[in-house]
């Protein structure tokens, strides 16, 4: 089974994007980075979200039908993604703080909440990126 990418790819470089714009209008009291802040937290939802999707995907062949991974909650799903060996638990860990970070940001949306996010980025990108390559790896073997 092929699963494609593509979209999660281009949230990512979407996301780099966004980082590298905030990183030139920082320190500025300028409404290109509260723009450029704001769209960066929307893609950390967007790589989030189709991160989850994906995996879901992958990890169906784990399971006797699809159905029973359709089930599982966001966090488990990363779960058992370790407890396939396809990712490590420290990876594991990062996620389920993106993740709360996520349902903070959804129900405190404000300035605080993504500043909190935008520290989470570097890292977030580089785990985003290695999934992407992991079910590509898994995919194609």
């Amino acid at each position: 089974m092929n699963i494609d990418t593509s979209f999660l790819r281009r949230c990512i470089s979407s996301l780099e994007r966004g980082i590298q714009e905030i990183e030139q209008h920082e320190g500025n009291d300028d409404v290109l980075y509260d723009l450029y802040r704001a769209a960066c937290v929307k893609e950390f939802e967007l790589v989030l979200e189709q991160s989850g999707k994906l995996l879901r995907k992958r990890l169906g062949a784990y399971f006797a039908s699809n159905r029973q991974a359709d089930r599982l909650s966001f966090k488990d799903l990363f779960r058992h993604a370790a407890r396939h060996d396809l990712i490590d638990c420290e990876t594991v860990e990062r996620w389920l703080g993106y993740r709360d970070n996520r349902n903070d940001t959804v129900h405190g949306y404000g300035e605080n909440f993504a500043e909190a996010t935008l520290k989470l980025l570097p890292t977030f990108v580089d785990d985003a990126r290695a999934l992407a390559d992991m079910i590509e790896e898994v995919n194609s073997g």
